[in-house]
C-alpha cells in the first residue's frame, strides 16, 4: 500500500538506484497518473522525464474496455485487439469514429504537455525507463512498449509500483527489464493500493514537466 504517487514514485526510485548508471536515458511517463510517479524518480535519480501519450479505444456501451490502442507519433500507431473486435461484430464505421475521437484528445495532449514535439523520434539507441502509477489489464502499456520498441532504443525498462502477475509475465516478455514493487493477489483495481489515489489533473502534468 502506497500513501500517494508521490510516495509510490520514491519508493520506485530506490529500487531502480540498483540499475546504475542512467546515462544515455530517458524516464516516459504514461500521462495522466504515471506523471507524479515519474516526476519523483527522474528528480532523484536526475533522469531528463517526458511522456509518451496513449490513448485507449473503448468498446461500444463500455469505454473501459479496451479494443485497442493509438499511440502518439508520425503518423500515431492504431493498435487493435482483432479478436475483440470480431467477437463483438464492431463495425468499421464505430471503430473510424473512436479513433478520431482519441486521435483528437491526443492532439490536444500533445500540444498542452510538449508543443507537439515528437519525443518517439528521439529515444534510438536511448535506455528508456517506462513509468505509469499501476497496471490493470496492461493493455495501454503494452501499446505503448509496442511503439517505444519500433523506435529501437538501447533498452527498455518498464517500473510500476503496482501490478497483478498476469501483467509482470506479459510484460517480461516486451520489455527488457520489468521492476514491479508490489504484486496482491487478488488484483481488484490499481486504486485500492493507494490511500489517496486522486485524479491528476492536466495542469500538475503540465506543472511536473516544466520542471525538466
Amino acid at each position: 500500500m502506497f500513501k500517494d504517487r508521490v510516495d509510490a514514485g520514491k519508493k520506485l526510485a530506490e529500487k531502480l538506484k540498483e540499475l546504475e548508471p542512467f546515462e544515455n536515458s530517458i524516464i516516459l511517463a504514461l500521462p495522466r497518473g504515471g506523471v507524479p510517479v515519474a516526476y519523483e524518480v527522474a528528480k532523484i535519480l536526475n533522469i531528463p522525464l517526458d511522456v509518451i501519450i496513449v490513448r485507449k479505444l473503448g468498446a461500444p456501451l463500455n469505454e473501459e474496455f479496451a479494443i485497442g490502442s493509438l499511440v502518439e507519433g508520425n503518423p500515431e500507431r492504431v493498435i487493435l485487439n482483432e479478436d475483440v473486435i470480431r467477437k463483438l461484430g464492431i463495425e468499421k464505421k464505430y471503430l473510424d469514429e473512436v479513433i478520431n475521437k482519441e486521435r483528437n484528445e491526443l492532439h490536444r495532449r500533445e500540444e498542452l504537455y510538449r508543443k507537439s514535439q515528437n519525443i518517439l523520434s528521439t529515444i534510438k539507441n536511448k535506455k528508456v525507463i517506462l513509468i505509469d502509477d499501476g497496471v490493470a489489464t496492461g493493455y495501454t502499456i503494452k501499446a505503448a512498449l509496442t511503439a517505444i520498441r519500433e523506435q529501437e532504443p538501447s533498452s527498455i525498462i518498464v517500473a510500476l509500483p503496482v501490478a497483478p502477475l498476469d501483467a509482470l509475465r506479459e510484460l517480461d516478455r516486451l520489455a527488457d527489464q520489468v521492476i514491479i514493487l508490489e504484486t496482491p493477489e487478488p488484483f481488484w483495481a490499481v486504486g485500492a493500493h493507494y490511500k489517496y489515489f486522486n485524479q491528476t489533473s492536466d495542469t500538475e502534468v503540465v506543472k511536473l514537466l516544466n520542471q525538466f
